[in-house]
């Protein structure tokens, strides 16, 4: 019974895991090129690589010590990868936005005053 909470343990860490991978990798996919230029990281494709390669040793290859080093790179880019490409490209998804944040979508939001 101990085996086999230690088992189901484990597979939800590798679930994990995985799924931080995942997101790490789409996250590195859909931001622009010239921003890894601009905030001095290495090349969107040297990211989308690195994450890919994560990916697959996630779902196919079953060592632990190459799932680590997955999971080291997983949180470099999330630690300090995403946030100079959030810096350099104005917020999320690329986009600048110059606003404050009761600003709805068609300008300033005042209560109707």
């Amino acid at each position: 019974m101990l085996t086999q909470g230690f088992g189901n343990l484990l597979w939800l860490i590798f679930t994990a895991m995985l799924v931080l991978a995942v997101v790490a990798l789409v996250m590195a996919g859909m931001a622009r090129e010239d921003a890894y230029r601009a905030a001095n990281k290495q090349t969107k494709m040297f990211w989308v690589i690195i994450l890919g390669v994560t990916v697959a040793v996630n779902l196919v290859v079953p060592f632990l010590f190459l799932q680590i080093a997955g999971l080291i790179a997983t949180i470099v880019f999330f630690v300090d990868v995403r946030p100079a490409l959030r810096e350099v490209t104005g917020g999320s998804g690329g986009k600048r936005s110059g606003g404050s944040s009761s600003d709805g979508p068609y300008g300033p939001y005042n209560g109707g005053r």
